[in-house]
């Protein structure tokens, strides 16, 4: 199992462990991550997402839609998200099943050239680093999880849906305008 070091002097070439990387093991050092501030994700997930890493992929996200989740939340939540699955999969294709959810964990590599190419800072911000991730050829690996969500959301439907919708259509005008690289 590989062990993930953080502390820069971990890196030196002249330091016991950092001896022992080869140029493969290094992409994985000081993975990034990030979790909904609300912890309707578990944290443990957080073990599965280096697993995840340890077994080839380059980010691991917390998935919905994939089969062992467990989803239970109010069905207006559920019916919101799906209409919203959708329109991204039309969009701003990811071969991902779930680019919202809000775990999430990178190699470093990764999360370097993703979020240096990524611009919107929205709610479609996951989608739009799905997509790009996509294009670079980057592993995703989809973890299921149970969600339980029953509290209130920060999302305010009739105002944030218009804006979700224009970033998912800013994704294609940037792709499209060469924004992104190649």
């Amino acid at each position: 199992m590989r062990r993930v070091l953080s502390r820069p002097r971990d890196l030196r070439r002249d330091h016991p462990r950092g001896r022992r990387l080869d140029g493969r093991d290094r992409r994985y050092l000081s993975p990034r991550k990030g979790l909904d501030a609300d912890l309707t994700i578990p944290v443990e997930i957080i073990d599965l997402f280096i697993g995840a890493l340890d077994t080839g992929a380059d980010i691991a996200i917390a998935s919905r839609y994939v089969p062992g989740s467990i989803v239970d939340r109010p069905w207006w939540r559920r019916v919101m998200g799906d209409v919203f699955r959708a329109v991204v999969h039309l969009l701003v294709p990811t071969n991902i099943r779930d680019t919202q959810c809000g775990g999430k964990m990178y190699t470093a590599e990764a999360a370097k050239d993703l979020f240096a190419k990524q611009r919107l800072n929205g709610f479609a911000f996951d989608a739009e680093v799905l997509f790009l991730a996509r294009r670079a050829g980057y592993t995703v690996r989809e973890i299921p999880f149970a969600l339980r969500q029953h509290g209130e959301t920060r999302i305010d439907f009739l105002a944030d849906t218009p804006k979700m919708l224009r970033d998912l259509f800013v994704i294609r005008l940037n792709d499209m305008r060469g924004l992104y690289g190649t």
